[in-house]
């Protein structure tokens, strides 16, 4: 099944859901009023040395763009990833899918700044201010490699699975070449994503939480010959963020008594498909 969000069909500039638009709209406004009043940035970014006491910057950062290309991008991408992703998960779902991204992302940020200045003694990363959508856009890659993973991209030729993997490379060697946290965004975003997709997200199908499915492990956002490296490292994490609710949420959500829920496996299927 084709989709024309991401394969260019009909009505590519339409369809732009109502919830996204409004928005975009936060996205613009925030970007013109850092512009017309500088200072504000102070108060909506994420500025490290300062986050305590402003701690309302980890939720402000991430709908503060600094510059026009980094708001003409987030725009962009909302709109179209949007139109896809809620829809399918509903207008309640998506808001707190970016609200708990959001914040868990700059939380990410926050100590990766704190411990780079620690390791380095470069004041730059406690006073540059942080800001940005794209720790979310980084997560709505991996909720549309969750959707339809074998869906291709006409514009550039790429699967959708593999557009979280390319923005984590991206994101890796910008990391070696800025001396800015927010390099940082896009790879905290697209794995706070990846643990609420998971293993949190309430599936209204099937009333349970998380998605168990071997095509939606951690090790499939990376090529092949690292996954052996990568599923050791992994399963740490599985036992961390999951601990006993693979046993409640795979025995219960796909099994019982031994045998699939009925509709379950032809649901995923049909889903994924």
């Amino acid at each position: 099944m084709s989709t024309p969000a991401l394969s260019g069909g009909g009505g590519l500039f339409t369809g732009f859901t109502k919830l996204c638009k409004g928005l975009a709209v936060v996205l613009i406004g925030g970007h013109i009023l850092v512009q017309l009043f500088p200072p504000a940035v102070t108060y909506l970014a994420l500025i490290p040395a300062r986050t305590i006491p402003f701690a309302w910057n980890l939720l402000t950062a991430g709908y503060t763009e600094q510059t026009i290309y980094g708001v003409a991008i987030s725009v962009f991408a909302l709109l179209f990833m949007g139109k896809l992703l809620e829809p399918i998960w509903g207008s309640k779902e998506f808001v707190k899918f970016i609200f708990i991204v959001n914040v868990l992302t700059y939380i990410c940020v926050f100590i990766t700044a704190i411990a780079l200045y620690y390791a380095t003694r470069l004041e730059v990363y406690l006073y540059m201010p942080i800001s940005g959508f794209h720790g979310v856009l980084a997560g709505f890659l991996v909720g549309i490699k969750q959707i339809v993973p074998d869906q291709e991209l006409s514009v550039i030729g790429i699967k959708a699975k593999w557009l979280p993997s390319i923005m984590i490379l991206l994101s890796i060697i910008a990391s070696f070449f800025l001396a800015d946290s927010a390099a940082y965004l896009p790879i905290f975003g697209t794995y706070m994503s990846w643990i609420y997709l998971r293993y949190l997200q309430r599936r209204s199908e099937t009333n349970f939480r998380g998605d168990p499915s071997d095509e939606f492990a951690f090790a499939t956002f990376f090529p092949e010959f690292i996954r052996p490296v990568i599923n050791p490292i992994s399963s740490i994490f599985h036992r961390l963020f999951c601990g006993r609710s693979d046993i409640s949420n795979d025995g219960k959500a796909y099994e019982m008594g031994g045998f699939p829920l009925p509709g379950s496996d032809t649901f995923e299927a049909s889903r994924r498909r």
